[in-house]
């Protein structure tokens, strides 16, 4: 396991001024924050603190919708969400800190609507890896990446949040 050169902190005031301006253009005035569990949600409370609008954090957690189980099971520490927040006609922002296969915003997408029926979903990420297989593109991205296939990248966390890149199994 090696650390990466990658600060988390200015990716975060990056993600929080990319969202600022993108609520103001789109009119949002109560918008949603929801992190997918866990590096999301880490991202989603930071993200919480530096936004103008201050909009309620909520946390989902997507391992029940995921498409992958035969493969990789459900891991152990499930985690409950806590989407205590209204979604029906709110405008809601997916938080993750990476996005790489598009699986993970495909389950967390499916789990979302299990709470109601938001207006719109953006998607907020820190990092965007390339490794796309399904069509699912980030709204707003703090930085683009590219790693080779036998590495991964994980938010470690949360005090302090850090990357670090990783050898797969």
């Amino acid at each position: 396991m090696v650390d990466s050169d990658i600060a988390v902190e200015p990716l975060i005031d990056a993600l929080a001024a990319q969202l600022d301006l993108e609520l103001e253009r789109r009119g949002v005035e109560a918008p949603a924050l929801v992190g997918i569990h866990t590096g999301g949600v880490w991202v989603a409370r930071e993200l919480q603190r530096r936004l103008h609008a201050h909009p309620p954090v909520g946390t989902l957690e997507v391992a029940f919708h995921r498409d992958d189980h035969a493969t990789s099971g459900i891991k152990a520490a499930v985690q409950p969400s806590e989407v205590p927040i209204e979604m029906d006609g709110r405008t809601v922002v997916l938080v993750d800190d990476v996005i790489h296969t598009a699986r993970t915003i495909r389950a967390a997408i499916n789990a979302l609507f299990d709470y109601g029926r938001p207006a719109a979903v953006l998607l907020a990420v820190l990092l965007d890896r390339d490794g796309r297989e399904l069509p699912i593109q980030p709204d707003l991205a703090s930085r683009k990446i590219t790693l080779p296939a036998h590495q991964r990248i994980k938010l470690r966390g949360p005090d302090p949040l850090r990357f670090v890149v990783e050898e797969k199994d």
